[in-house]
């Protein structure tokens, strides 16, 4: 039983295990929440829909019934009377609900299926020091059952050739984009009718759980997104729930979201309480390994704005969710969506934080994909445009994203966001992919980007996966993989990543060129990428070292191999020479290239 006390001041995280469907042994009890209604009936299958009275309990505003011939499978919803109408509502706290166009709860039974991954859930980790190379995706879009088919795969079905294709690849992290109940495929799951209803378009709640046990057993986590910020506007969700704005703002000017939908009221202790409990079921019930938030500049500024200020009740409650969370479940991760200068928003909450582990760096995604869309002859004069986020890379825990968002609406996708013509857009892509992934910090990538998508995503279509079957995406994809595997398999490019001392630009000073040289960990071990970002061949560049230094070459964005023009070379193994003062090494960079070096061994005196 919650304290319904704390339930009501935005206290609690367990209201999930006392309203909604619950199965007992001789039947199932009914919980709704809905203070300013009249009156409330159940109708549901068990019932032929013609409805039965709830009765009032003790506790202010909560309506129960206990129903003998409730089974799990049955579908019901609530009658609410109230404000001038009566209307028929899913159960704000239903574990799961039917397939669109239908809007009904499901009777679930959560403990049908057992989880057998207790040894990852013992060495589960924050990731803190370790990689986290996160594969976004939308499940029904991934693959279908048919090329020409919106068809979808259940959880479960999924979990066999998905859990391949991340290991494969070089995943070691997917990330679904919401799976809690819509109406509207178009929305992507980010308006919500069903906040514990994992959507029926894939199955079941015991099915999800399959494919997140499956895919710990593979050693991958597994990360969802939440949206705590807004939900569907659909009569027979939680707008107007108990005939007035419960869930929401009664003001339409803070009430209505530029998405259409109503904007959660963080200031009402019963949402807080719903939202944080929501959050923790999916954590707890679901084994997922975080939650990705979105939209968190809507919860820090009124709608968003920071002219508006600074909604502080929405942020108290973001604070005490996040710590709620972090002890209710220390490892794992919560990472923010946010897009503002907001300070300390992966700092703990005790020292004035908002408690995310991590943020995604969306300035460095924005300046870093502006910088590839500009004519070479131009990028000197953006040159520190794109060194910029090593200015603030220590302010925050820092996630580096291309996500959903880049490719969709028109923005094009991340290969066609490349200046100039077909043949110029992939060798930059290959170098911008190794910029991304020797710059400290996460790595999230959406699905289509490694295989060089050239159509924007669409919900209703699975991915072109045929595109493969041109040479220069098939060498892209292999350089992906490539890339992925070094990220995971080499310490230089994550331990340490938050710390200063352990990035160095060897480098910064060369906008004439277009060319970057940084360096990832210290001594032997360390990681050194070679940037070219111009339309020119430099031949014998010198490139300048602190110290005596051997390294070898692990990787040229500009292979053969890869799509590019350059013969893999036999001698991959460099030393510095001493001139004058100087150790320098000299190369000749390709246009559009990286050269990925790792130090065999460093130091000594001349």
């Amino acid at each position: 039983m919650i304290n319904i006390q704390d339930f009501y001041i935005g206290k609690t995280f367990d209201a999930h295990t006392y309203f909604g469907a619950h199965l007992e042994k001789d039947g199932v009890w009914f919980r709704v929440y809905a203070p300013c209604a009249e009156k409330v009936s159940l109708i549901g299958d068990f019932n032929q829909w013609q409805g039965q009275w709830m009765e009032r309990c003790e506790y202010h505003g909560v309506y129960q019934l206990f129903l003998s011939n409730a089974k799990p499978g049955m579908l019901y919803k609530y009658k609410i009377y109230g404000g001038g109408r009566v209307t028929d509502h899913c159960d704000p706290y239903g574990f799961g609900m039917e397939l669109r166009p239908g809007s009904a709860s499901v009777i679930v039974d959560l403990k049908e299926y057992h989880f057998q991954d207790s040894n990852w859930l013992k060495q589960r980790q924050k990731s803190y020091e370790q990689p986290m190379n996160i594969y976004e995706m939308h499940l029904g879009s991934w693959k279908t059952k048919s090329e020409t088919s919106s068809s979808w795969y259940t959880y479960d079905e999924l979990a066999k050739p998905l859990i391949s294709y991340l290991s494969e690849n070089g995943y070691n992290y997917v990330e679904f984009m919401p799976l809690c109940e819509h109406p509207a495929d178009c929305s992507w799951g980010y308006q919500t009718t069903g906040y514990f209803s994992p959507t029926s378009r894939y199955g079941t709640a015991a099915q999800l759980k399959a494919l997140v046990d499956a895919c710990h057993q593979a050693r991958i986590g597994v990360i969802m997104d939440f949206v705590p910020v807004h939900f569907a506007m659909d009569d027979y969700g939680l707008a107007l729930f108990d005939g007035t704005p419960l869930y929401e703002y009664p003001n339409d000017a803070v009430g209505q979201s530029e998405w259409g939908t109503c904007n959660f009221m963080h200031s009402r202790g019963e949402v807080c309480s719903f939202l944080q409990s929501a959050a923790n079921y999916w954590l707890s019930e679901f084994h997922f390994d975080g939650i990705r938030m979105d939209a968190i500049s809507r919860i820090i500024y009124w709608q968003g704005d920071p002219s508006r200020g600074v909604n502080k009740n929405a942020v108290e409650f973001v604070r005490f969710m996040n710590q709620g969370l972090h002890r209710l479940h220390p490892t794992a991760v919560l990472i923010a969506e946010d897009s503002t200068n907001f300070l300390k928003v992966t700092a703990p909450v005790e020292y004035d934080g908002l408690g995310f582990d991590y943020k995604w760096d969306l300035g460095w995604m924005n300046d870093t994909l502006n910088y590839f869309r500009t004519p070479p002859w131009e990028r000197p004069a953006h040159y520190h445009d794109l060194s910029f986020s090593m200015d603030y890379f220590y302010n925050e825990l820092y996630l580096l994203p291309f996500s959903h968002d880049e490719v969709v609406h028109g923005k094009a996708t991340i290969l066609q966001k490349m200046w100039g013509d077909y043949e110029y857009k992939f060798p930059q892509c290959r170098a911008l992919y190794a910029y991304m992934y020797l710059h400290p910090g996460k790595k999230l990538n959406f699905m289509g980007n490694e295989i060089g998508q050239f159509r924007e995503w669409d919900e209703s279509r699975p991915q072109d996966w045929d595109i493969l079957k041109y040479p220069l995406h098939d060498a892209f994809h292999r350089y992906i993989q490539t890339l992925n595997k070094y990220y995971l398999s080499l310490d230089a490019l994550h331990a340490k990543e938050y710390h200063k001392d352990y990035f160095h630009w060897l480098q910064i000073n060369a906008a004439e060129n277009s060319v970057y040289i940084f360096q990832r960990g210290l001594g032997e071990g360390a990681v050194i990428g070679v940037f070219n970002f111009s339309d020119q061949l430099w031949e014998s560049y010198p490139c300048t070292f602190p110290e005596k230094t051997r390294v070898q070459e692990l990787l040229s964005s500009d292979w053969e191999i890869y799509g590019g023009s350059t013969p893999v070379p036999r001698r991959k193994v460099h030393s510095t020479k001493t001139v004058g003062k100087q150790y320098l090494l000299t190369l000749d960079l390709p246009p559009f290239s990286a050269r990925v070096f790792q130090v065999l061994s460093s130091g000594g005196k001349k």
